[in-house]
């Protein structure tokens, strides 16, 4: 026989997809002390109703800047513990102050702690971008650069993955998709603390899947081919050459290993991301680098 549905549930389950935070903890208070008085929830249940409501309506929240700023230093500690910091100060500092000018030129010049740019020093050829702005790129995708220009698409493609919140995206979305899946799988015999525990770990998990989606599984492509897009904007505002994303590309493609853990397993073919790049920079102006430009370049990266 299917056991009915508690009238307090149906409530909370109702008022979930309908409003505010503050809405749900209300209907979720009333709820549970209609479903105690009737004796159709015992009180260790409504107490377990009401910790999920609470963990529903966090997945439900907007994050603030802070807690970007704070879910991003996490993540780049994360990765700082998987590859050792380059110890060349120039080639660091010529990075950043290339980085800087870049995000300044983006949709979301400034975050709450700021842009901080660094190298990795790890032959893999690769780079990350942490929510609030920590970008870290690879000595081996570095060496994939062989211009200014090129150098600026990979830092720009990085920022663009900031503006766009694809990294905070990997989780917000998995956060509310467990949560209202652990409701419905649970809502037909009320939520004990298995179930709670399930919810409260959604966002203890929060820092792994960020740093498990940048590494070792990948944004979607769609969201690659909508940095490559925000990178061909960027370096149009600054005066970059949009073809230096795919002089990069072209190069990193004789370099990437089958079956490697760089960008040939978390990135589109660098083939595909062409492709779409020259579609999307067809109407751009040619850009004649300044010899200055390419000597700085040189100079900072003699010893990547």
């Amino acid at each position: 026989m299917k056991t009915a549905i508690p009238a307090p549930l149906l409530l909370i389950v109702a008022v979930l997809s309908l409003s505010s935070c503050e809405t749900m903890q209300s209907a979720a208070d009333i709820a549970t002390v209609i479903g105690q008085s009737t004796g159709t929830i015992t009180q260790s249940q409504a107490e377990s109703i009401r910790k999920t409501t609470k963990a529903v309506a966090r997945s439900a929240e907007e994050f603030t800047p802070e807690q970007e700023y704070y879910i991003g230093r996490t993540v780049g500690a994360v990765v700082l513990t998987k590859y050792r910091a380059y110890d060349n100060s120039r080639a660091n500092a010529y990075t950043n102050v290339l980085g800087q000018t870049l995000a300044q030129a983006s949709d979301l010049p400034s975050t709450f702690g700021g842009y901080h740019f660094l190298i990795l020093d790890s032959d893999e050829i690769n780079a990350f971008a942490t929510p609030s702005g920590l970008v870290f790129v690879t000595r081996g995708l570095l060496r994939c650069c062989r211009s200014e220009d090129a150098l600026a698409a990979v830092l720009a493609h990085e920022v663009g993955h900031v503006q766009l919140r694809h990294g905070m995206q990997a989780i917000e979305k998995a956060r509310v998709t467990e949560a209202l899946t652990t409701i419905a799988a649970e809502s037909a015999k009320t939520l004990g603390s298995r179930e709670v525990a399930e919810l409260t770990r959604t966002f203890e998990g929060a820092i792994t899947d960020i740093t498990n989606t940048m590494i070792n599984k990948g944004y979607a492509r769609s969201q690659e081919y909508e940095a490559d897009h925000a990178a061909l904007t960027i370096l149009k505002r600054v005066g970059y050459d949009p073809g230096g994303l795919t002089e990069m590309l072209t190069v990193m493609k004789r370099n990437l290993k089958p079956g490697g853990v760089d960008f040939a397993k978390t990135h589109p073919s660098p083939d595909d991301r062409i492709v779409r790049i020259r579609a999307g920079s067809a109407d751009a102006a040619a850009v004649r680098p300044p010899a200055s430009r390419q000597a700085r370049f040189q100079q900072a990266m003699e010893r990547i």
